[in-house]
């Protein structure tokens, strides 16, 4: 069946409360530059599939909330599965896994998403 879609994923976005405060974790954690548009959602210079980080204002409920993923729906790769964990330690990232099955482990940002980090 011919489809009119892309068999690719363009961007990824993931939910934050605080644009300013998501923009700097993710730099610091994963060495990017990240731009702020609009005020409410920020661009990060990816390699590959992007990702933007956003407050979603549009998919807030009654209360203004938006759910973190509660599972890890976004991976980011690494080389050195072990340095990775240890610098995530080091940085004070919350751990939710130690190295499972020596190629990969969980965290959460401070919106307290979930992601995997895998080698």
């Amino acid at each position: 069946m011919n489809s009119p879609l892309k068999n690719k994923i363009n961007t990824v976005f993931i939910p934050v409360n605080n644009i300013e405060k998501a923009k700097h974790w993710y730099e610091k954690i994963l060495g990017v530059e990240g731009e702020i548009m609009h005020g409410h959602l920020c661009v990060l210079d990816m390699v590959g599939t992007g990702v933007i980080l956003d407050e979603m204002p549009l998919w807030r409920n009654e209360e203004g909330n938006i759910s973190p993923y509660q599972v890890p729906s976004v991976q980011f790769g690494t080389n050195d599965i072990q340095k990775s964990y240890q610098f995530m330690k080091d940085n004070g990232v919350e751990l939710v896994t130690g190295i499972e099955h020596g190629h990969f482990f969980v965290i959460k940002d401070p919106d307290g998403n979930m992601l995997m980090v895998c080698q």
